[in-house]
């Protein structure tokens, strides 16, 4: 047996998990994000910007037809935005923060059919050119019966 073969294996294999401990972690990203937009809107876009900067992979798709996508994907009028992206099988209905994406993925609550920000929140990513923080509106979570609670305040 090669004595040097197995010492480096083990050291290989020692610098691999102490690697493993000492590497910030990724943020809670499960697979593409799907957006469906309107041809015609621009906030979109921006909101989808904010989505990748933090990590997302976000893939734009335009349909004419909003409405229909947002009830394929049980998303009830009075909590309606201007796009609706899909992840992870959560819909994602309008100016939502990242952070509460990758809160949404990291908790997976089992009755919760997506989050909302009814409506075009003025100060909400994507609506405000260099806007750093949310600020004034909240983000609502939402099951199948279109029932809602407050998962983020701003």
């Amino acid at each position: 047996m090669n004595k040097g073969k197995s010492y480096s294996a083990w050291m290989l294999a020692g610098l691999l998990a102490i690697a493993a401990f000492a590497l910030p972690a990724t943020p809670a990203v499960a697979g593409e994000m799907m957006m469906y937009k309107s041809p015609y809107c621009g906030c979109c876009s921006n909101w989808a910007d904010t989505l990748k900067a933090a990590g997302f992979t976000v893939a734009e798709n335009k349909d004419e037809d909003m409405d229909a996508i947002k009830a394929k994907y049980g998303v009830p009028e009075k909590l309606a935005s201007c796009h609706t992206a899909i992840i992870d099988g959560y819909v994602i209905e309008g100016h939502v923060p990242a952070a509460d994406v990758q809160r949404l993925l990291k908790e997976k609550p089992k009755d919760v059919v997506g989050l909302t920000a009814p409506g075009m929140p003025g100060q909400s990513p994507g609506m405000q050119p260099n806007m750093l923080e949310p600020k004034n509106y909240d983000v609502l979570a939402f099951d199948k019966e279109g029932k809602t609670t407050v998962f983020s305040h701003y």
